[in-house]
């Protein structure tokens, strides 16, 4: 007998914690019948169209998701808009929908150690420790062998999924790099922590002109780390597969496939 939705939900909570999760966030079933049997998973960042069709298509049970779709207040889930449109699609095909957000971020698999792991850090450890040490938003690792921060963002390039706005980079491509403090998905939070200001380079994305100006300005002056600033959607798409095997030893039996779709945002850009 499949698993029900309800058994999932169970699942996903002992590996993703709903208490783990930031006081703004919205983590967890957001549609579907509890009852229902779920044979596939589907896993994807963002529930945005172009995912939701392929759940569609796919015949999936559930669309397994890192951002919540109902993260902000609506008043509205009409047809007529995104969110609603979304949302109608999944109901009348009989997927649910169900999101594990920023408790996927701070466990010790999250989205952020994934990234660590990828890039090869030792002695890694979370940037923002919560009550249990061994979680908590961010990490900080050491490169076994240092490289210049040029050859770091090459071999971001090449571990992460390209997009249109690819890697940016302020500071001296040829700087060396050892230690690495790291954030997927939006960090600049965290620019002011102690441990990134003590690290030679903070990794994290959505860094916006006056953190980021003002974070370069201060390691000028006093020391810091130099920025790398990654695609969103790339620094946390590479998790889905730990999701995924996660998910398959839980669950044996259910089919847990992951979604290759890009959904970051932007679809090119214009050099100068």
């Amino acid at each position: 007998m499949s698993p029900t939705l309800a058994d999932v939900a169970a699942v996903v909570e002992r590996l993703w914690p709903a208490s783990g999760a930031e006081p703004w966030d919205a983590v967890g079933l957001i549609a579907g019948d509890p009852a229902a049997h779920v044979d596939s998973i589907l896993l994807a960042v963002d529930a945005v169209h172009d995912t939701v069709d392929e759940a569609v298509a796919s015949g999936v049970d559930l669309l397994l998701v890192h951002h919540p779709l109902l993260l902000r207040g609506v008043t509205s889930v009409a047809a007529d808009r995104y969110k609603g449109a979304a949302l109608t699609r999944l109901i009348r095909a009989e997927i649910a929908l169900l999101a594990a957000h920023t408790n996927a971020d701070v466990v010790e698999s999250g989205t952020s150690a994934t990234l660590a792991s990828a890039l090869g850090l030792v002695d890694i450890t979370p940037l923002a420790p919560s009550s249990d040490p061994a979680r908590g938003i961010g990490r900080l690792g050491r490169l076994p062998v240092p490289m210049t921060l040029g050859r770091l963002a090459r071999t971001l390039g090449e571990l992460l999924p390209a997009t249109a706005t690819g890697i940016r980079v302020a500071g001296d491509f040829d700087a060396p790099v050892t230690t690495v403090a790291l954030c997927a998905g939006a960090g600049d939070s965290l620019l002011g922590h102690p441990a990134v200001l003590d690290a030679d380079v903070y990794i994290t994305s959505d860094l916006r002109h006056h953190p980021a100006s003002e974070a370069r300005e201060n390691a000028r002056t006093a020391g810091g780390p130099a920025l790398i600033d990654v695609s969103h959607w790339a620094s946390e798409w590479l998790w889905l597969e730990t999701a995924a095997d996660e998910l398959r030893a839980a669950l044996p039996g259910v089919t847990v496939t992951v979604s290759d779709t890009r959904t970051d945002p932007w679809d090119f850009t214009v050099t100068q």
